[in-house]
């Protein structure tokens, strides 16, 4: 069918589709847009399988009921379960108003009787069920982002714990967790650190590979494990081992794999163990020096090899020790000019630079912290792609 171009130029052009098999009452229709100077584009199908194709291309449907290829309601349930923004409008005859009502209980935006609408009737129901459907449309999204927001909180308060540290125990914590700013998804990068009865402190800086609610979710259930297993006094090597096999299980895909450094500090904070599962190692700071740690104990990831096996490295702390643990979103940043990533050197050389600037850092390591993620972000030239977990302790004796 041809389109029809009305006085006022303002309105919005609507298309339409008719679905009707009736060719007195399709023209019918037409005639009385045509009649009100509707500024609408009118498409024609004479059957619901004519019109399925056609539905998510239009902004309402005008259909009739007593197609030959469907029975009662079929037609509507039929479209109502497609993915389509279209608005129903369903078309009864005179003798079946109570068919109308069902249908608008059922999902139509309205119902009309054959032959007592006129063209400003006709007109003026369109534009409503139209905008019926968008304003219904818009609440929808509302409600999906809203909930959404709701699970990312929920997620990330399981990703970020609150620390089982308390004050006054010769120990500081600085943590900061950011996801990757370019596609604001939540990640499965998570921390925990807990303090045991004998006064040993435990931590754990993981990275679930991926980015979503999937991959976050799992690094809750991986955090809680790992907490689970510490509190429980389980030895370190045999929790990475529980966790890789927890892994192995919950995975929401074949492959899936997650790497992890884990701590140990002694009671008397002057050593440490710390284990790697393909995990950036952590780094060793005393004043304005900064200590790499060797990699040559380092394991594979959880999840990769099913007969995996981790070891400790014993690291002495001298006094006024802090050990950074990070996720490898912190080294992965882009560097401006450079087509190399930031990378373990020139993230050293940068945490040189600030503790040669802020010299009284040991005493205020939130500064450190926040001065260090400002300079990889800088270089990043903006907000870092990938998610960030950084976790600083620090003796305080």
């Amino acid at each position: 069918m041809t389109g029809f171009s009305g006085p006022s130029a303002a309105e919005s052009r609507i298309t339409v589709l008719l679905v009707e098999d009736d060719e007195g009452d399709a023209v019918l229709v037409e005639a009385l847009l045509e009649e009100v100077g509707a500024d609408f584009a009118l498409r024609r199908a004479r059957t619901l399988r004519e019109a399925v194709p056609l539905a998510a291309k239009v902004d309402c449907v005008l259909l009739d009921l007593g197609l030959p290829d469907t029975t009662g309601l079929d037609g509507l349930t039929r479209l109502l379960a497609l993915d389509s923004r279209a608005a129903i409008i369903v078309l009864t005859g005179l003798d079946d108003e109570r068919q109308g009502e069902r249908a608008v209980a059922a999902g139509a935006e309205d119902f009309l009787v054959k032959g007592q609408v006129d063209g400003s009737a006709l007109l003026r129901g369109i534009r409503y069920a139209v905008g019926r459907k968008h304003a219904e449309e818009t609440q929808r999204q509302l409600r999906d982002e809203q909930l959404l927001a709701a699970e990312k909180t929920r997620l990330e308060r399981g990703l970020l714990p609150s620390p089982i540290l308390s004050r006054g125990e010769g120990l500081g914590l600085e943590f900061r967790y950011r996801p990757g700013g370019s596609r604001m998804l939540l990640g499965g990068d998570f921390f925990d650190v807990v303090r045991t009865p004998d006064g040993t402190l435990q931590a754990i800086v993981g990275d679930v590979c991926g980015h979503g609610p999937d991959e976050a979710a799992l690094g809750v259930f991986l955090r809680i494990a790992w907490r689970a297993l510490v509190l429980a006094d389980q030895e370190p090597s045999r929790v990475l081992r529980t966790l890789h096999e927890i892994l192995e299980h919950e995975r929401h895909q074949p492959g899936l794999f997650t790497t992890a450094c884990m701590v140990t500090v002694s009671p008397d904070r002057r050593w440490a163990r710390v284990y790697l599962a393909g995990h950036p190692e952590p780094m060793l700071l005393v004043d304005d020096r900064v200590v790499e740690l060797p990699r040559d104990r380092a394991g594979l990831p959880l999840g990769v090899l099913p007969d995996s096996t981790w070891s400790g490295l014993d690291v002495p702390l001298p006094p006024g020790w802090s050990l950074l643990m990070y996720t490898d979103g912190l080294v992965e940043g882009r560097v401006r000019g450079d087509t190399e990533r930031l990378g373990s050197e020139r993230l050293i050389e940068l945490i040189k630079q600030v503790a040669r600037i802020r010299p009284d850092w040991p005493d205020a390591p939130d500064v450190l912290l926040d001065d260090l993620i400002a300079r990889v972000k800088d270089l990043n030239g903006g907000e870092l792609d990938d998610d960030m977990a950084v976790l600083l302790i620090s003796d305080e004796g």
